[in-house]
């Protein structure tokens, strides 16, 4: 279905309603691969699809198109899931690619571009259509050194690539057409599963783009911003900077249940007027929803049992992705427990050190076998000073 978001400027994207593994963000909603039309004078396509869908693609543009033929296509972002039906769409059409020096780069990396026609951009310069003039925006590491921003100063739309995105499959288009909610979690997800090591990026990217009118943002996944342009970009400029909620979260993995009891008496004692508490196995959880709590909790309690003289697998799994992504200004401790070996809890002390987490113990917190009333106590304890510390952290 072609949908019209403002005159002769149409959707002509994929929903990926069956994606569930985006490399190793589960997208338990599913996927979009959003790319516009422009009809104008010349007619110019901003984003490509995933290579198994340009079929889909071509019918679309065909379809909006008639007997008008593709002059451009615009290509923010070299990333295969964008651009991986541009090499039919170029053999199809013989449309020029309008992208970056970089983005020309890595495009080279992936296809035969011997035979195309190109057309490099940069800040600043501009693509006269005929009543529409496009305008460009380099955004490097965001979130690839090749992605840029095409806006559209006559209509205030802003095609913003990654930016402002979300693996969300839905047949709206548009925010006002889903549950807000919903939408504001899943730009959540992705910011923090995709965006969160460039913070500093994104904020120069945001102050770069600030005296820009827009009305509508269009992302390459997910819905298009319409009516809560301002909710996004207010979002994005809190998760840029990490900025905290009063929020705990508490981590674990456990064999016995030793671990388990260590982590629910943290959990009860951090429980408080005003804090959100999350208690989150992470091998049942998963790394995408535990790394979307990270984004804006103020403190972390992690936990692990003690395997092979290590932490769990799952555990290992999730602090690695974590520490990938670079979450910034994370207050919280290490806790576990062990039998009659040793290295969880002090395996976890050590990532986050690695991470630069301020740590509000010196030791992890342990248990040996079952934790004794004693360990329980101190568990509360410690959650209930990191409840405090939350606060304190989101009032800054």
């Amino acid at each position: 279905m072609l949908t019209e978001i403002k005159n002769n400027i149409y959707w002509v994207g994929y929903v990926d309603w069956a994606m569930r593994d985006f490399h190793s963000y589960i997208t338990d909603k599913g996927v979009t691969y959003n790319s516009y039309l422009i009809k104008d004078e010349k007619n110019a396509v901003i984003d490509g699809v995933k290579a198994p869908y340009v079929g889909d693609h071509l019918r679309k543009i065909k379809k909006a198109l008639g007997d008008c033929k593709l002059d451009y296509i615009i290509c923010n972002h070299a990333e295969p899931d964008h651009s991986g039906g541009i090499p039919a769409l170029v053999a199809e059409t013989g449309a020029t690619v309008v992208c970056d020096e970089k983005c020309q780069v890595i495009l080279e990396g992936y296809y035969d571009i011997s035979s195309w026609s190109f057309l490099i951009v940069k800040t600043g310069d501009e693509l006269k259509l005929g009543a529409r003039t496009l305008q460009f925006i380099e955004t490097p590491m965001v979130h690839w050194p090749d992605s840029l921003f095409t806006y559209l100063p006559s209509d205030k739309i802003l095609f913003s690539m990654d930016g402002f995105g979300q693996h969300y499959a839905t047949s709206s288009r548009f925010d006002d057409q889903v549950p807000l909610c919903e939408a504001m979690a899943e730009a959540r997800t992705y910011y923090a599963n995709i965006v969160m090591p460039y913070g500093k990026q994104v904020k120069k990217v945001l102050e770069a783009a600030k005296d820009l009118p827009i009305e509508m943002i269009a992302p390459s996944h997910g819905v298009i911003w319409r009516s809560h342009v301002a909710e996004i970009v207010e979002a994005y400029q809190q998760w840029c900077e990490c900025k905290p909620k009063a929020k705990v979260s508490i981590l674990y993995d456990s064999m016995w249940e030793s671990t388990t009891e260590m982590a629910r008496a943290i959990y009860e004692g951090a429980c408080c007027d005003g804090v959100e508490v999350k208690l989150l196995h992470v091998r049942r959880v998963g790394n995408t929803r535990v790394v979307a709590d990270m984004l804006d909790s103020a403190c972390i309690a992690v936990g692990s049992a003690t395997l092979n003289q290590s932490i769990m697998p799952a555990m290992a799994s999730a602090l690695t992705y974590l520490r990938g992504l670079r979450p910034v200004g994370k207050v919280g401790f290490a806790f576990g427990s062990s039998g009659w070996g040793r290295g969880g809890p002090e395996d976890i002390q050590k990532y986050l050190e690695e991470m630069k987490f301020e740590l509000m113990r010196d030791e992890p917190l342990k248990s040996k076998w079952r934790p004794t009333r004693e360990v329980l106590e101190e568990c509360e304890k410690m959650g209930a000073l990191m409840a405090q510390k939350a606060l304190e952290l989101a009032a800054k």
